[in-house]
């Protein structure tokens, strides 16, 4: 399985310098090289002449936003339904129609909970769910 590292700082050159000087001793004590090439920055709130900055501080391409981290969107607009449609995804393929009708009740509750469980449940936390996915999510 293929892992990402994200790495957040403010967005200052400073912290860039900072960052990059990290990557070096990185290189430098464990042998590996990073490739700047595949790496992506991305700024949350940022202007992009500053990101385009940052990109050719660290020698890489700007990441565009929204992106994915941890199975939450960064940097989309939680009010629109667009926003929620990863976690709808989710929970349709999850609890399909026949799962509901072949088992008990009690096999139902349980497979909800664990669905839910399963679930990206801090973009719950986080956000206000729209009212017309809410109805949707009722709906599966």
């Amino acid at each position: 399985m293929k892992t990402t590292p994200y790495f957040f700082c403010k967005a200052s050159i400073q912290s860039v310098w900072t960052l990059k000087a990290i990557l070096k001793c990185f290189e430098l004590a464990s042998s590996l090289k990073v490739n700047y090439s595949k790496s992506k920055v991305g700024g949350v709130g940022v202007n992009i002449n500053q990101t385009t900055i940052f990109a050719s501080i660290l020698n890489c391409d700007i990441m565009k936003a929204p992106f994915s981290y941890l199975g939450v969107t960064v940097g989309g607009n939680h009010k629109r339904c667009a926003f929620w449609e990863g976690v709808l995804n989710k929970l349709g393929s999850k609890l399909c129609s026949w799962k509901g009708k072949s088992i008990s009740l009690a096999g139902r509750v349980c497979l909800i909970k664990s669905v839910l469980t399963s679930l990206p449940l801090f973009y719950v936390f986080l956000f206000c769910m729209p009212a017309t996915m809410v109805k949707e999510v009722k709906k599966i």
